[in-house]
């Protein structure tokens, strides 16, 4: 998991974004982007399309600035079976295709995430669940949905994979936030289901596995060597 502003990647923490400082990680000097995320890889393997995935948050892009197209870029020459997962501040369907245009041939290998801090009012549709690349991020701080577009509640409108990302978890060790995403995988059980935020070691994962997910964003705990790579 990767966030990205201004070129760097700084470390998130309670999704405060305007404290979040470049990276210091226990992994590899420095916060370069390509740099922490070969960091982060598992090694190639050959004959497998897409064997790695990273998660990259594009503050910037959030935060109403334009997308670090450049970063990006950079990060999708790095491996060709790299597949990122992105979000960068999506208002809907269309502004995702237009992102996908600007980062060329290898936008092919993003999966574009909607965070649902960032739809739009009036910006939720079938096309969204109907697309099966798509991936919604069910935002929340404080156990308050962040969710202009009304998504939290009209299940018939999430896609094949959602995330649930408790903000103020993140970067914060206050551990996963399992009650929320055990509720949320409770209304669409059918869906694939990724926890985000709050994990410290080995004992936290053997936790959220418990809840149904099938997998759950981590960066903090890698960076300050709590848990180790695998």
């Amino acid at each position: 998991m990767l966030d990205l502003a201004r070129g760097q990647v700084v470390r998130g923490v309670r999704g405060e974004r305007a404290a979040y400082r470049p990276i210091v990680s226990a992994l590899v000097a420095g916060s370069d982007p390509v740099a922490i995320a070969t960091a982060l890889l598992p090694p190639a393997t050959a004959g497998r399309a897409h064997a790695a995935t990273l998660y990259v948050a594009d503050l910037d892009a959030i935060q109403g600035a334009e997308a670090q197209v450049g970063t990006l870029r950079r990060l999708l020459g790095l491996r060709d079976d790299l597949c990122l997962w992105l979000d960068a501040g999506l208002s809907g369907v269309a502004a995702g295709a237009a992102l996908r245009d600007a980062l060329g041939a290898g936008g092919e290998r993003v999966r574009l995430v909607y965070g649902s801090e960032s739809l739009a009012a009036g910006s939720a549709s079938p096309g969204l669940a109907d697309d099966a690349q798509a991936i919604l991020s069910l935002d929340c701080r404080l156990a308050r949905p962040l969710d202009p577009a009304g998504v939290w509640s009209r299940p018939a409108l999430w896609p094949r994979t959602v995330i649930v990302m408790t903000l103020d978890r993140v970067g914060a060790a206050a551990g996963p936030d399992l009650s929320t995403l055990t509720r949320l995988r409770a209304l669409a059980p059918d869906r694939a289901w990724v926890g985000a935020g709050g994990i410290r070691d080995r004992s936290d994962l053997r936790s959220a596995a418990t809840t149904g997910a099938s997998a759950w964003l981590v960066a903090s705990a890698l960076h300050d060597g709590t848990l180790q790579r695998e």
